[in-house]
């Protein structure tokens, strides 16, 4: 296949995890990839392992500037072309109580997983065929969303509700975006086995200890690093976003979730009052309730 006929993807957050995976996957499939990362080492590394299917591109979705002239040097090298897709998948978790996560942490999710996402979405749309000017059909955008989209968690409620914000403006947008053929496509995968267990690991959870919330905290904590190291790996994740590039018709939700009935069905089935009352029981807090601390998290005594 030459290069006029490859057809080209975007890939945000491509340094480690899912978004490794997605450029491994597209790579396979035939697809030129476009991973953007923030550090130069990454990209040499990546680079050097996914050999001449794969260019590089230097920015954070927070750096609008730097989001802006990434999608010039893809313009460049499309010469006119259309690009195929966008997977929009550069993300952050950090956990913490509502109570008192410092509201610069919760910001920080939003601006990433939301404004980061509206922002690449922006700058590489025209690419896709949101305009006039391109060669060849119009390309997809893919959002890498959560089962915490739909289901919010105790402890990572800043997450979920960056992802429930990204799961309305996904849709919002794939109805805007129909004027010009460009599909929308979400993807919710559950707890995959990604180095984002070990950097939410490296988050100071301890700073929690002295709250109501301290023992909660760390049994979650532990359940769900259990979790994430022994979920399935992101290849699963990444045949998904395989699967949104290539059927013909895609679904607007592809769910990732090995056991799907226990795990994405069935909490959902439940009535909320009864799902509130089983996570309160298994995360102690009916215990928790007979021997409160004061609100503001100061220990007595």
């Amino acid at each position: 296949m030459s290069d006029a006929e490859q057809p080209a993807v975007v890939v945000t957050g491509a340094s480690t995890g899912i978004g490794e995976a997605c450029c491994e996957k597209l790579i396979e499939a035939g697809y030129f990839v476009f991973g953007a990362v923030r550090r130069a080492e990454d990209a040499d590394r990546l680079s050097a392992r996914l050999g001449p299917g794969f260019a590089p591109l230097l920015f954070d979705v927070t750096d609008g500037a730097a989001v802006l002239v990434a999608a010039g040097q893809v313009e460049r090298r499309l010469e006119g072309r259309a690009l195929a897709a966008l997977v929009n998948n550069a993300g952050v978790a950090l956990p913490g109580p509502l109570l008192y996560q410092p509201i610069e942490e919760f910001q920080r999710q939003f601006e990433v997983n939301v404004f980061g996402s509206l922002r690449v979405v922006q700058a590489f749309a025209p690419l896709l065929g949101a305009g006039a000017g391109r060669a060849g059909p119009p390309g997809r955008i893919v959002q890498m969303s959560s089962v915490a989209g739909s289901l919010a968690s105790p402890f990572i409620g800043a997450y979920c509700a960056s992802k429930f914000a990204l799961e309305g403006l996904s849709d919002a947008l794939r109805r805007e975006l129909t004027i010009f053929g460009v599909d929308v496509v979400v993807i919710e995968p559950g707890v995959i086995r990604t180095p984002i267990w070990d950097k939410a690991a490296a988050v100071h959870t301890n700073r929690y200890d002295a709250t109501i919330y301290g023992p909660a905290v760390r049994r979650f904590e532990k359940w769900a690093l259990e979790q994430g190291r022994s979920g399935p790996p992101p290849q699963l994740v990444a045949d998904a976003v395989l699967r949104a590039l290539s059927a013909p018709r895609p679904p607007a939700r592809i769910v990732v979730v090995p056991r799907r009935f226990l795990d994405f069905t069935l909490p959902r089935l439940i009535p909320a009052r009864v799902l509130d009352w089983l996570i309160a029981r298994r995360l102690g807090f009916l215990d928790a309730r007979a021997n409160p601390l004061p609100v503001n998290g100061e220990r007595e005594g």
